[in-house]
């Protein structure tokens, strides 16, 4: 049984307790010796660790991605939360709870699948409607779709993350598409939900949340153009215009190219999703960053990804 969470503990703490190794890198000190630096994860986050003695034992017998029995301290290293490992060694993956190391959703998954179902289900344009049922129809597609995170970490980085920003971010669009004379709602909605569901095959979620191989060699940009393809090789006479506008959606709404989308939106369409996706991300991530601060202080510490600090407001008396 888990004893302590990541986000329990506290500098000068005792750990000896079960966590996954998310991450192994060996390291050299000045002097020439090796040692360890860890990622170590459960459910309620992640944190750093190092290994100063018997580095070369302790790092062949453990792998990235191994339940792991960590027996050590916690310290403070400039500022951050450390585990100071005393000894490290595998543990039955069958003997744990995965629910005790994989963050998931607050949200009911049936429930939001449901309601994505009517929303593809209400669309009036013929073709999409059937690319729609389709797709839904592929029952290791949607399992895996219910259960990817969005992301590994900043936005939507748990199990059922992925449903969780389409959906919210599809909502937003049924909204946005109602506010703009011109804009094809139905068109607008399906790129909203394809546009990452390359994600089931870009990370792996299994005992942590990181990227497959193929994530890091291809990117699941490129992962759901392959994908809608496959689905639209099964549909006869689906429309070609159509099927290019829906690519482009996909691999425009990172919004620029040093942001890894190969071109820029070119539709109000596109320009609509990049936009929906990023507000509906950056909202996530501001408020998970936020959940994880001090609730008696007015200001969050400083976010270095968006370079400020959060207003948390007054504390309640």
């Amino acid at each position: 049984m888990k004893k302590i969470y990541i986000d329990q503990l506290k500098a000068g703490d005792s750990v000896d307790d079960i966590f996954v190794l998310a991450e192994k890198t060996m390291a050299r000190k000045r002097n020439g010796d090796n040692y360890l630096t860890l990622t170590l994860a459960d459910r309620t986050g992640q944190m750093k660790g190092v290994v100063w003695d018997r580095v070369e034992k302790i790092a062949d017998s453990v792998q990235s991605g191994d339940f792991v029995r960590l027996a050590g301290g916690v310290a403070e290293y400039r500022g951050m939360l450390q585990l100071v490992v005393q000894e490290l060694e595998p543990f039955d993956a069958q003997a744990v709870n995965p629910a005790d190391f994989l963050p998931a959703t607050r949200r009911d998954v049936e429930q939001m699948f449901a309601r994505l179902c009517e929303l593809t289900a209400a669309m009036t344009d013929a073709d999409l409607k059937g690319l729609f049922a389709l797709l839904w129809s592929d029952g290791e597609l949607v399992e895996k779709f219910k259960k990817a995170p969005a992301a590994k970490m900043m936005h939507h980085a748990y199990i059922g993350g992925l449903l969780e920003h389409t959906l919210s971010m599809t909502l937003l669009a049924d909204m946005v598409a109602g506010h703009y004379e011109g804009v094809n709602r139905d068109l607008l909605i399906a790129g909203t939900i394809l546009h990452d569901i390359g994600k089931i095959r870009e990370f792996e979620y299994n005992n942590r949340i990181d990227y497959t191989d193929e994530g890091r060699l291809v990117s699941h940009i490129v992962i759901a153009v392959e994908m809608l393809q496959q689905k639209l090789n099964q549909l006869e006479s689906f429309p070609q215009e159509k099927a290019d506008l829906l690519k482009h959606m996909i691999i425009s709404h990172h919004g620029e190219r040093q942001f890894g989308s190969p071109e820029p939106p070119k539709t109000i369409e596109a320009v609509l999703l990049h936009f929906i996706d990023e507000i509906d991300s950056k909202v996530n991530g501001i408020r998970q960053f936020m959940a994880g601060e001090d609730p008696g202080e007015t200001w969050t510490s400083y976010h270095r990804l968006l370079e400020r600090h959060f207003y948390r407001g007054k504390p309640s008396q």
